[in-house]
């Protein structure tokens, strides 16, 4: 199959080829790829008649549903370029993105007209906010372009090498930044993984993951276009109902994050039964616990595969459809994506097995951060390989394994400490349901480690956990301290988000129960 122009492109051969195929099912209404694609080029009329036009940004802050989509291709055919937002930004976040991307418009959902945070950071910077849904002018407009024949517009041609997307990283370190996108960032990306995964027409995939996200838009969305396959769209992921979906037997492929598959597993072990085993079951965003890949496979009767993508570059590595899916691996590198581990500081390349900061190479990955010259020249080698900031070591077969950030390398007393290594041995103990280890400052080691974690029981203890700890790992790397907690902060996907429990150790009462170990 030749690579479209762009995005648009690729929808519209499928648009043409298949136009009564079922694009999008959602909450029982089915949307056709030519209802979609009559619906988006009249939403690309609206967009012109309010004077976006090629190369201007245009916000989404909208849920899950088939208008996400349909404004989302509405700004891709227009030429402009999309920047999603994540919708549970507040004020201060929404401004950010808002400003910082100089947005001509704001499109939103009902849900979105209602939330004062959009409406009060968007008045601020004099930027227009725009339902699609609900009531108001810009409904009755974009609703008025579906009945005028003229409302649709001549596409805006696309080539690779033009900006498709800003996508704000999920600022799990701070301050989020705009990665700029590409069609060919995306369109060779995902002709790539959906190769890797033997996705076809045939396929139905039951999406829940945020189409503001990566995994969900770059990998969900265009994945199914891609292909003219059909998805299950959700509002949100909730384990009862998306266990009845796969239930029904419809669905081919589930997309989601370790927190998703643990409450399906729940879901499975309350109501006892099972669904009907599942083509593909991918997981990412946070790291995949072997107990939970043993357990999900067990029980469900589909292996996970486990990925692993970036922001900046959508999918990078993959476990292999067939083949051995490695507990604790991220897999082998997509076709057309180069890797290398390398000395964060030098990047000269270090011994194979040896820890070092992973390095990509490829069509996949960005062009830099939106008017951020100085993060984006920091954020590439010498020699124009993109420093992930992430931690990894590749071992003798070949698949790559993530051991965290490299913000995230806690040094106490000289030694390098590996927060996920420390991780995955709190949770192998049966009182821990999960645990986040940071360092934080000390006048004697220079970092200490500390360890919050989120019990299992009440029969949970710092003295037991250290102790167990020491049996397993060398001295420097147990912790120095456990504070449990009822829960971790995350983000949207699912990711730990250590710089809000970093400010929560310093300023916030003291957790629920906390103690140094012996000396």
């Amino acid at each position: 199959m030749s690579l479209p122009a762009s995005l648009t492109n690729a929808f519209a051969r499928v648009a043409e080829r298949t136009p009564d195929a079922v694009f999008v099912e959602f909450e029982g209404t089915k949307v056709t790829y030519r209802e979609m694609s009559d619906r988006s080029t009249r939403g690309a009329g609206a967009l012109v008649g309010w004077g976006v036009r090629p190369g201007d940004r245009v916000a989404l802050f909208m849920e899950n549903s088939p208008r996400f989509i349909e404004a989302y291709l509405a700004v891709l055919w227009t030429g402009a370029v999309a920047v999603p937002i994540n919708t549970r930004y507040r004020f201060a976040e929404l401004a950010h993105v808002v400003g910082d991307a100089d947005v001509r418009l704001v499109l939103v959902d009902e849900e979105g007209s209602a939330d004062h945070d959009v409406s009060m950071a968007a008045a601020r910077l004099g930027v227009p906010v725009v339902p699609l849904q609900g009531e108001g002018e810009g409904v009755d407009a974009w609703r008025n372009a579906f009945g005028a024949h003229d409302a649709t517009i001549d596409v805006v041609p696309r080539s690779h090498g033009e900006l498709a997307v800003i996508m704000y990283t999920s600022g799990t370190t701070g301050r989020s930044r705009g990665a700029m996108l590409s069609h060919g960032n995306f369109l060779t990306n995902v002709r790539a993984v959906t190769g890797a995964w033997g996705w076809t027409a045939r396929d139905r995939l039951l999406l829940t993951l945020p189409l503001f996200h990566m995994h969900g838009l770059g990998v969900g969305l265009h994945g199914t276009i891609y292909q003219g396959s059909s998805m299950t769209l959700c509002r949100a992921f909730e384990e009862q109902a998306v266990f009845d979906e796969l239930l029904a037997g419809h669905t081919t492929m589930f997309f989601g994050v370790p927190t998703m598959f643990g409450r399906l597993l729940q879901e499975a072990r309350r109501r006892e039964e099972t669904p009907p085993p599942i083509r593909l079951l991918v997981s990412g965003s946070a790291p995949l616990g072997p107990d939970l890949l043993e357990d999900v496979e067990r029980v469900l009767g589909s292996r996970i595969l486990e990925r692993y993508g970036m922001t900046e570059s959508v999918m990078n590595l993959g476990n292999p459809l067939k083949g051995e899916r490695r507990p604790g691996s991220v897999g082998l590198p997509f076709d057309g994506v180069a890797v290398r581990i390398a000395d964060s500081t030098t990047d000269e390349l270090v011994v194979r097995g040896r820890t070092g900061e992973i390095q990509l190479r490829g069509p996949n990955v960005f062009a830099g951060y939106w008017r951020d010259d100085e993060a984006t020249s920091a954020a590439f080698a010498r020699d124009g390989w993109f420093k992930t900031g992430d931690l990894g070591y590749v071992d003798e077969d070949g698949y790559h394994h993530l051991v965290g950030r490299s913000k995230e390398l806690i040094i106490s007393g000289g030694f390098n400490v590996y927060p996920r290594e420390v991780e995955e041995v709190l949770e192998r103990h049966a009182s821990v349901l999960e645990a986040a280890v940071l360092g934080v400052r000390d006048a004697d080691l220079g970092e200490r480690v500390v360890a919050v974690v989120v019990p299992r029981d009440a029969g949970a203890s710092a003295d037991v956990l250290i102790e167990h700890c020491r049996a397993r790992i060398a001295g420097f790397k147990r912790p120095r301290h456990v504070h449990f907690v009822a829960s971790l902060p995350r983000n949207a996907l699912g990711k730990v988000q250590k710089h809000v429990l970093r400010e929560q150790l310093a300023t916030e009462r003291p957790p629920i129960d906390s103690q140094d170990p012996p000396a």
